[in-house]
């Protein structure tokens, strides 16, 4: 197989499903009103309630969603062979997460733009939600150690992406203050930040910066840690114009060239997919096919962090609610493209099948560096760019979406403290600042305490690929129960919710025997807590779900919302 047919046939599919789709979805089944007043405007605040452009939006949101997570998976699973997992990226992209994201932000933004984890508790009840926090914490939880983890390793291990890693950062802080405060042109501050951003691209391969092995009594790696938490902190804390919304934006429009650069490539030289359609010859120790690919590609596919970025930050910032489609649905397909191209450069970008399978030796192995690796070959290959150059946009462009996804992640495990706080009546932890320090010191209190190097979020990351999907399951579960309540039709939700709960609840039960088998009794626990919250959450929102659809036939006159 042709990698250009492979790039055909995906965007193809990913692009009727966006034209064609998302337009039913948004308009037949959530009905979206352009007179319909978002929490934007209702309860503006200049902080974290902002009418934002959709444009604007779409970067944040997708940058915010996408991270790291959308390369990893994809370049892990192609160990399977690359048709599951394109299969997977494209179908779960279209019918899965485009729906899930957008449905996301219009139910957050019909209900004062609260979290998924709040919501639970209006549309199903109390004990639901109280669980349902739980798993979303976790899940936050995992996502900030452990990209603090990856964002340090690149910067260690690729020097070159230091000086536009951290310069992006003082390129949004100029956008925010040119959009928002001296109301120039979008298009012109686009082109501007581009070529800054790109300019610093370029001059890193030439000023590499590295951190010395030890900084006073702590090595590079727990150094760079800190330090991406005192940002993410600040950055956290900060009105969402002025670093948080430019910073998503840039890396947006980054993350198109990048792409647009890897697919022209892919045009020009036209490379040949060399690792197997289904590979029959799997290392030993990979897990079987069903139903850890579901699990191994989340983001690219669907994924529950998407519904906590979309009803804990998009919906507060959404101008209209049409805009839903734009910012959700497509941001979902940006995503996939991302995870089709990770897919291409993981099977395409190696000269000869020994070659990948030198990479793919073992399950977990490929991910990042077989990315990083392969796509650099594509651009020289296609484009003629320097190897070096390529390997540095290429882990920028990881980095800097790891970078955005930890922001948001962060600013999304403050809300939860507060909400708790709300909850709960504690008057300071309803505060943004203690708040926020509840957040970044549980992060550092696993990062730390589990790991003296700063790495002890990797523990529970094995978690993380079932406990995320089984989030993005019981948030369609949520907004099937208000469709059923709005009495509109609930399969384009229900469909792929249950298959979402019967697989990771298979993956957890297959981890749950492996974390036995190995007395790996602390990750025991953990899957275990998950599961039964799992189960707990379904049971509450299935009860909700039957005895709405008893009401509504037991009221047939009533008419749809």
């Amino acid at each position: 197989m042709n990698a250009i047919f492979l790039m055909l046939m995906g965007l193809g599919a990913m692009a009727l499903g966006y034209f064609v789709y998302s337009k039913f979805i948004c308009e037949k089944i959530f009905k979206v009103d352009p007179h319909f007043r978002t929490p934007a405007h209702e309860m503006q605040d200049g902080v974290d309630y902002v009418p934002t452009n959709k444009y604007i939006l779409w970067g944040h949101h997708f940058t915010s969603v996408a991270g790291a997570a959308p390369i990893i998976g994809p370049a892990i699973a192609v160990i399977w062979g690359w048709v599951p997992a394109f299969l997977w990226v494209v179908f779960g992209t279209i019918f899965f997460a485009g729906v899930h994201d957008a449905g996301a932000i219009w139910a957050s933004s019909r209900n004062k733009a609260k979290s998924i984890g709040a919501l639970t508790g209006d549309i199903v009840g109390n004990r639901a939600r109280s669980i349902f926090m739980i798993v979303i914490f976790l899940v936050l939880l995992m996502v900030n150690a452990v990209f603090a983890v990856v964002i340090a390793g690149q910067l260690i291990n690729f020097p070159s992406a230091t000086i536009p890693v951290w310069g992006a950062i003082v390129v949004a802080l100029i956008i925010g203050q040119l959009i928002y405060r001296k109301n120039m042109s979008l298009l012109l501050v686009t082109i501007v930040g581009v070529i800054a951003l790109y300019g610093m691209i370029y001059v890193g391969p030439m000023m590499p910066l590295a951190l010395p092995e030890m900084v006073g009594p702590l090595s590079d790696n727990q150094s760079w840690i800190i330090m991406l938490f005192v940002y993410a902190a600040i950055a956290s804390l900060l009105p969402v114009w002025m670093l948080l919304q430019p910073r998503d934006y840039i890396n947006g429009i980054q993350l198109f060239i990048g792409l647009i650069l890897l697919y022209g490539a892919v045009l020009i030289s036209g490379p040949d997919v060399v690792a197997p359609a289904f590979n029959s010859d799997v290392p030993e120790g990979t897990p079987s096919l069903i139903p850890l690919l579901f699990v191994t590609i989340a983001c690219g596919a669907i994924s529950g962090f998407h519904g906590l970025v979309s009803s804990g930050t998009t919906s507060k910032q959404l101008d209209k609610e049409p805009d839903v489609r734009f910012v959700g649905y497509f941001g979902a397909v940006g995503e996939g493209s991302l995870a089709l191209a990770a897919i291409i450069a993981a099977t395409a970008g190696f000269a000869t099948l020994a070659d990948w399978q030198a990479i793919y030796s073992g399950f977990g192995k490929g991910g990042v560096s077989a990315f990083i690796t392969g796509g650099a070959n594509i651009l020289q290959q296609g484009i003629g760019l320097d190897t070096v150059l390529s390997q540095t946009l290429l882990t920028v462009m990881v980095v800097l979406f790891a970078g955005t996804t930890m922001d948001t992640g962060l600013r999304l495990q403050r809300y939860i403290f507060q909400e708790w706080g709300s909850i709960y009546n504690i008057g300071w932890m309803q505060k943004a600042a203690p708040a926020t320090l509840l957040a970044v010191g549980s992060c550092l209190l696993l990062a730390f305490g589990a790991g003296g190097d700063g790495s002890g979020g990797l523990m529970i990351w094995p978690l993380f690929g079932t406990t995320n999907q089984l989030l993005a399951g019981l948030t369609l579960l949520v907004i099937t129960v208000m469709l059923v309540k709005l009495r509109r039709p609930m399969w384009y939700t229900l469909a792929p919710l249950i298959f979402l709960l019967i697989m990771t609840t298979l993956g957890l039960l297959i981890q749950l025997k492996s974390f036995y088998d190995k007395g790996d009794w602390f990750l025991f626990t953990m899957d275990l807590i998950v599961l039964v919250a799992a189960i707990l959450v379904s049971l509450e929102c299935s009860s909700a779900l039957t005895k709405q659809i008893k009401a509504n036939k037991a009221n047939p006159a009533a008419k749809e919302a």
